[in-house]
């Protein structure tokens, strides 16, 4: 009787690179844009810029420090926070909505 002969280790790996490949471009390669985008975004943070903090806290940039800013919430009533606290910018110093606010103001 003739053996058959299986599939190659060629053909076995080629559907689990591609469930891979689809899983790279699906999840990996937008969750690194959004990582690297919120990193621009703490970079170029500056004085009167106003932005939302993890807590849902509205609150205008007074002082940026390498590691910490320094927020008004309210009239006197400021607050030190982490730089990783910020999650978006509301409104820029110069007048112009945040990309992830999808208008801008000029």
């Amino acid at each position: 009787m003739p053996q058959s002969a299986g599939p190659s280790l060629f053909q076995m790996l080629v559907p689990i690179l591609m469930m891979f490949l689809i899983f790279y471009v699906l999840v990996f390669q937008p969750q690194n844009k959004t990582r690297k985008d919120h990193e621009a975004m703490l970079k170029n943070l500056k004085k009167h810029d106003e932005v939302v903090t993890t807590g849902g806290i509205f609150g205008t940039v007074l002082n940026v420090k390498p590691e910490t800013i320094t927020l008004r919430i309210d009239e006197n009533v400021r607050v030190e926070v982490e730089k990783a606290a910020i999650v978006r910018l509301v409104k820029s110093k110069g007048g112009e909505m945040d990309v992830a606010g999808g208008e801008k103001k000029v």
